[in-house]
């Protein structure tokens, strides 16, 4: 972990990013008490989508059997109400 003041952090952002991409983490003080803490961000999620995924969870849904789309909604919004 590197410990940077405010003026030293804004003097050299550019490197100070690059260490945090490379996992270190950096903290920024001001006057000698720490004010912010950068850390990289998580790994975004894969983008891939898995359609057996989705159809195991709609299948696990339960049906509405005899009922439009319309009523259905209705109830929901008549049931939130109470």
């Amino acid at each position: 972990m590197q410990i940077l003041s405010v003026a030293e952090a804004k003097a050299r952002l550019s490197a100070v990013l690059a260490q945090v991409e490379a996992g270190e983490e950096v903290v920024i003080t001001r006057r000698g008490v720490a004010i912010a803490r950068i850390v990289a961000e998580p790994a975004a999620r894969s983008s891939q989508f898995d359609m057996a995924e989705l159809f195991a969870f709609v299948d696990g849904q339960p049906m509405h059997v005899g009922m439009d789309a319309g009523q259905f909604v209705g109830e929901m919004r008549t049931d939130a109400r109470f």
